[in-house]
């Protein structure tokens, strides 16, 4: 099987890379590094450093004949999306329709899309299944709403098969601790930790202790990387037995607190990882859960990874390890 990973350097599609690999599949990732990173590539596959707005470059390596291809090639930070949602629009949307029109072009199939939780916006309910409402509460989520309504029209009319996987919050590291590439600028929750307990932040903000959970702070649903890496390649070979698209949530279905989440890394780490609890986030819900139901009737996925003892242990391991190599050579 010939896979073409755009997006195969950053902190998910390195993972992706590195299942699909495990499974034997013949590998080439597209990826212009400005978020990816080439210590998160690995010597089996090949690498063009491309980017999806080049579309002479786009098209020539989609020429090459490949089964199918995974989108991960998108600008994340909710925050900015907000304040540039030009640089979203060009990337995620624009970059987005080049992929598909490439594809038609070449005669490739199959396309496994990153999406996101993003999408939903305000919970309206509990747990969030596939069927909930889509009112997006940023610009990003937007885009990935928008590139789903592309993919639904380019079924239709070009006969391309999508897999759109709507992440929640992907966290932790390869628990074979085989990709050490830390993510650029992070923003969620347990690499901010990360950073605190490895010495490289102050501390962690906590927005708002008063919500109505168990202990006062907001609850997520973090997904192992590991976990959401299988269900691309499960996703793949969904289309390509069926012959039919899916949309699907992928989350672990269990709520993590962000107090929860700090308390387990000090005891793992053995640091004090100072925090502070500070005013509520506009527009943060009080818990997000999902309901990853169908990805396990379609799928036969299943969360395996994504307790919280694992998700910051296999994080750590590599924060530590990247900060103990910086005190040597420093």
């Amino acid at each position: 099987m010939r896979t073409l990973i755009i997006g195969g350097a950053g902190y998910i599609g390195s993972h992706v890379a590195r299942r699909f690999l495990d499974e034997g599949f013949r590998v080439c990732v597209l990826d212009n590094l400005s978020l990816g990173q080439r210590e998160n590539l690995f010597a089996e596959a090949e690498f063009v450093e491309g980017d999806i707005l080049d579309i002479p470059t786009l098209e020539s390596v989609l020429a090459r004949g490949w089964d199918a291809v995974v989108h991960l090639a998108a600008f994340k930070a909710a925050g900015e999306s907000m304040v540039k949602p030009e640089k979203y629009s060009v990337n995620n949307i624009t970059g987005t329709l080049n992929i598909l029109n490439a594809m038609v072009k070449t005669g490739i199939k199959y396309l496994v899309f990153s999406s996101s939780a993003a999408v939903y916006g305000e919970p309206s309910y509990l747990p969030i299944d596939e069927s909930h409402p889509t009112n997006p509460e940023n610009y990003y989520g937007f885009t990935k709403l928008e590139i789903e309504r592309f993919l639904s029209w380019y079924e239709k009319l070009k006969g391309i098969r999508f897999s759109a996987l709507r992440y929640f919050n992907a966290a932790g590291y390869d628990p074979e601790n085989r990709i050490q590439g830390l993510e650029k600028n992070p923003a969620n929750l347990l690499p901010v930790i990360m950073e605190v307990a490895a010495g490289w932040r102050e501390k962690v903000q906590v927005f708002g202790n008063d919500y109505p959970t168990p202990d006062g702070t907001g609850v997520r649903d973090y997904v192992h990387v590991t976990d959401l890496a299988e269900a691309h390649l499960l996703a793949l070979r969904y289309m390509m037995d069926t012959d039919k698209s899916l949309t699907v949530n992928l989350g672990s279905e269990q709520g993590i607190s962000v107090l929860q989440m700090i308390e387990t890394a000090r005891r793992i780490t053995g640091k004090p990882i100072p925090s502070e609890i500070v005013g509520r986030r506009p527009g943060d819900p009080a818990k997000l859960v999902a309901s990853s139901t169908l990805a396990g009737t379609l799928l036969g996925w299943k969360a395996r990874f994504s307790d919280v003892d694992t998700l910051v242990r296999t994080a750590w391991n590599v924060y530590n390890q990247v900060s103990q190599r910086a005190g040597k050579t420093s």
